[in-house]
């Protein structure tokens, strides 16, 4: 956010701002998840659990690979902050930035979520999203956004001077702690910048500054994904409600979320394996014997 000038623009200020851009990461080679095979297989899938996530709070889950799961508004227009991890490993984890360089701000169907160094692989694919119809608004806003890092008691703290127990970090903390043992000071270790699911976000125009609106979910909505590998996630049913006022918030109205899981016909899963980490040597330049 750059309010003041202190500087003059020099002489070949124009041009050097009218250079056009380059795609960071061209994903012409990014391999591509098989959309048919997922289309196939969730034709046949059924459910098996639903986790309940109630209002700002949050719950645990586990998906086997090669399952479905979908994140449900049940009730009433409600956001949900979203983290996986592996879990047999809670090192790996859904790594958003990178996610947000390969695939954009907001995600939607096709797109995946990838880990953290050094796996970096799928841990899940969106399969379906009953919010595609959304895009972009005159404002900038989409939805399923990897740009805000989850509302959380310390910069709550910082800008009010209040502590607030229920912001989305608070909320997977305690949930992660509960579901594995870990004390709570080990479970936050793991807690990480999330997939904000149904929330309507982007970038002001004049400031560039992170802005929310108020979420265009409505009950029946879903965002459905298809696991790549074992997974632990956890969810926050994000105590801003719609996030149309505030996201940490006692008065906002807010709404469960449901987790459901579904397992298709095997079968038609033939030919598909969950992938390899990544296939960097690890060597990060060290020559042998060094």
């Amino acid at each position: 956010m750059k309010h003041t000038r202190h500087n003059t623009a020099p002489a070949d200020g124009d041009a050097r701002k009218s250079i056009r851009p380059v795609i960071c990461y061209p994903v012409d080679t990014l391999p591509k998840p098989d959309m048919h095979l997922y289309a196939a297989a969730r034709k046949t899938m059924k459910q098996v659990d639903t986790v309940i996530v109630a209002p700002r709070e949050a719950s645990v889950f586990r998906v086997p690979a090669g399952h479905f799961f979908r994140i449900v508004s049940v009730e009433g227009a409600q956001v949900g902050d979203l983290n996986l991890w592996s879990e047999g490993d809670l090192n790996e984890r859904f790594y958003s930035g990178k996610t947000r360089a390969l695939h954009g701000t907001h995600l939607s169907t096709g797109d995946r979520m990838w880990s953290s160094f050094p796996h970096l692989r799928p841990m899940a694919t969106i399969t379906w999203d009953t919010l595609d119809w959304y895009g972009f608004d005159a404002d900038g806003g989409s939805v399923h956004d990897v740009i805000g890092t989850r509302c959380d008691p310390y910069t709550h703290h910082l800008l009010s001077g209040q502590d607030y127990h229920h912001c989305c970090h608070t909320n997977l903390t305690r949930a992660l702690a509960a579901e594995t043992g870990l004390t709570l000071q080990q479970a936050e270790t793991h807690v990480h910048d999330v997939l904000n699911v149904f929330m309507c976000t982007g970038f002001t125009q004049d400031s560039h500054q992170y802005f929310m609106k108020a979420s265009p979910v409505r009950p029946g909505d879903y965002l459905e994904f298809f696991a790549e590998i074992d997974l632990l996630g956890a969810l926050s049913a994000c105590p801003g409600g719609d996030c149309s006022a505030e996201h940490s918030s006692d008065t906002a109205a807010c709404y469960p979320l449901h987790i459901e899981i579904y397992k298709p016909d095997q079968t038609l899963l033939e030919g598909w394996c969950s992938p390899e980490p990544s296939g960097y040597s690890g060597s990060h330049g060290e020559r042998p014997g060094c």
